[in-house]
């Protein structure tokens, strides 16, 4: 299997299983002497690891990063960084009822008609286990970020989880770390509990959509046609396991506007060009504006639920099947760190891009 890495010159390259012995990735690209070590890393597994309350799958797993080369003297040195996630509490034995048999809207039976053999254990290569290194590599494009643009910052939270919004008017950002969901809504936040819980009694799962912030973006990453910072963004957000859809602005959203509705007007500021407005997300014509860059992705329902439903056997046996095992009610909850992971190393992935192609050179606007 090939396209497990992912990135131009800071490339991340995940490896390992669902329910083998340990999972990682190898971090090439990053540039030589940022201050980097297991601490830095830590605190952002920490956020997405499983087991944390009783919304999330009950798999329990420290997710305790080591850092095995790529830093000396506390410090990169330039080469490549390999980080190791031991695997500590598979449960394969949930398993093996269903190996041969292929669960409904699980990556199962697409792996089995490409390549003929597949790990049944947690989906293999193929589980949202996975994404726990692409966090840590995310943390290592966090000290890049904070080494070469020291005011950027990244932040995700739910907006919405099945048909139930946020109430925009009640967006208060010091919820976010207060509550289960990462909602920046403290209402919003309780209703989504007890929804939850009902849909978890009923062995239902539900899908959300996660919004995505960077502020202090400067302008001039990306490049036109195929270089653009949105393109990589909506890619990456795209290889997240059960992520449907992305939009960047006003998304979707912004074929029902008119181009007067639509256009971010410019006026000119005491540090220069000022927006009006943010329809475009921070980025146009595939390259950052300065403004905040602000995108959704969309994740579907979490297939394993205890519910029965229709499918085959790999021997074409029809069945009725319930996935047993340990699984999110709405995966979107842990998915919050890793679209910020994805977006941390797209943006570290733009920044060295454009350091190589232009230096920083930037066109003058205004008075010399």
């Amino acid at each position: 299997m090939s396209f497990n890495t992912f990135g131009h010159i800071f490339r991340v390259t995940t490896w390992g299983e669902s329910h083998g012995p340990a999972i990682g990735c190898t971090v090439d690209g990053c540039p030589p002497g940022i201050a980097l070590s297991e601490a830095d890393l830590q605190p952002w597994l920490d956020r997405r690891k499983p087991g944390q309350n009783k919304y999330v799958t009950q798999r329990r797993e420290d997710d305790a990063v080591k850092i095995l080369s790529g830093v000396y003297n506390g410090v990169t040195t330039g080469t490549p960084i390999q980080l190791h996630i031991d695997n500590t509490d598979q449960r394969s034995k949930d398993y093996s009822d269903i190996a041969a048999s292929f669960r409904p809207g699980h990556a199962d039976i697409t792996y089995h008609q490409k390549y003929g053999v597949r790990d049944p254990r947690g989906g293999g290569r193929s589980s949202a286990r996975e994404t726990a290194a692409r966090v840590a590599a995310g943390g290592v494009a966090r000290r890049v970020l904070a080494s070469l643009v020291p005011d950027l910052v990244i932040s995700g939270y739910m907006v919405q989880m099945g048909a139930k919004a946020i109430d925009r008017a009640q967006f208060d950002a010091a919820q976010i770390e207060e509550n289960p969901f990462w909602c920046p809504d403290a209402m919003a936040a309780m209703e989504w509990a007890a929804y939850l819980d009902e849909l978890r009694l009923s062995h239902n799962s539900v899908g959300a959509i996660i919004e995505l912030v960077a502020k202090g973006v400067p302008a001039g990453l990306g490049a036109p046609l195929y270089g653009k910072l949105d393109s990589d963004l909506a890619s990456a957000m795209m290889s997240i396991n059960a992520v449907k859809g992305v939009e960047i602005g006003e998304g979707m959203a912004s074929a029902a506007l008119t181009g007067v509705e639509n256009a971010d007007e410019i006026r000119m500021g005491p540090d220069g060009p000022q927006f009006l407005s943010n329809h475009a997300g921070g980025i146009l014509g595939g390259i950052s504006s300065g403004q905040p860059v602000v995108m959704r992705f969309a994740v579907k329902p979490t297939s394993s639920i205890l519910s029965p439903r229709q499918t085959v056997t790999v021997t074409g046996e029809e069945i009725e099947l319930v996935t047993k095992g340990r699984h999110d009610p709405c995966v979107g909850i842990r998915a919050v760190p890793v679209g910020e992971a994805m977006m941390a190393i797209v943006l570290a992935d733009h920044l060295l891009l454009d350091r190589g192609q232009t230096g920083g050179a930037r066109g003058q606007i205004g008075a010399l």
